[in-house]
């Protein structure tokens, strides 16, 4: 009865609209005294910080923080793929028959998480995913986990429910409901596909390849998808994007390309810059 309720209250918000007034009001100068308070309550650890705490210009500057160099170091072995974020795995496993588990009893689509992108849901099924969630106290800043070549993206605007355990757990199909915005990496051996989902409170998703791409936007398109004439190539451990305000990450794999590193599991906290899986495959 209660998650029936609780359903009910989230489809009826105004979510979009809300987020986009959440981000607003993250820049306003004034937030800057709510520093102090957000990293006590969410237990932040400020020593990877690269700038003084007094030199952030507002809330949103503070959560979108840049880290030092040495705070998280790149594995940079050429056969290791590293997590894009911080975060916790949500799920891990398998895209069978299709499809990509959630939670409990709830999958979704890979074509659906896709925008119908017909040539990437085919390069993928029967490959491999892990959902990275990030919570407030999180880094929000999203990197490359292989080198490679940004060729194309998808931005497929939609609803901006809670992805916290319980929206995981109680809005069916999730991730294919929100709204997000797909990196397409070729690495020269396979793709690897960089789902970022937007959330309630996420003013937007900003990507470094495409300044002219701008999510949580009224009248945005159903899908806008780009191929771009000129790969943008950068490197692993490079920054690809960020989100203002927390979020949720999908990174799709391409069918015995790598494997996954045997300690990763639902729950398992991991940060940016550390190995998540072991390339397969050679070239030839």
């Amino acid at each position: 009865m209660k998650s029936s309720y609780l359903r009910w209250f989230w489809r009826s918000l105004p979510k979009k609209m809300i987020s986009a007034w959440v981000g607003k009001i993250a820049q306003k100068s004034f937030t800057k005294r709510l520093i102090p308070w957000y990293i006590k309550h969410f237990q932040i650890d400020v020593a990877p910080i690269k700038k003084p705490l007094d030199q952030f210009e507002n809330l949103l500057d503070f959560f979108v923080r840049e880290y030092r160099p040495e705070a998280r170091p790149i594995a940079m072995e050429p056969d290791l793929m590293i997590s894009p974020v911080d975060g916790r795995v949500s799920q891990i496993g398998q895209i069978q028959q299709g499809a990509l588990f959630q939670a409990k009893g709830i999958t979704y689509s890979l074509e659906d998480l896709l925008g119908k992108q017909q040539k990437y849901t085919k390069r993928f099924i029967n490959g491999s995913f892990v959902t990275i969630y990030l919570s407030p106290r999180d880094y929000h800043r999203i990197h490359m986990p292989l080198t490679g070549k940004i060729t194309e993206s998808t931005y497929i605007p939609g609803q901006l429910y809670p992805v916290n355990e319980w929206g995981v757990k109680w809005i069916p199909g999730l991730f294919v409901v929100n709204e997000r915005l797909v990196t397409y990496i070729e690495t020269g051996l396979a793709a690897v596909a960089l789902v970022k989902v937007g959330a309630t409170n996420v003013g937007s998703i900003k990507v470094t390849y495409d300044s002219d791409v701008v999510t949580n936007r009224r009248g945005a398109p159903s899908l806008e998808h780009k191929v771009y004439s000129a790969p943008h190539t950068l490197r692993k451990g490079e920054e690809v994007g960020r989100f203002e305000f927390g979020s949720t990450i999908i990174l799709l794999l391409e069918p015995d390309f790598a494997e996954w590193v045997t300690e990763l599991k639902p729950g398992t906290p991991v940060q940016m810059g550390q190995p998540l899986a072991r390339i397969k495959r050679k070239d030839g």
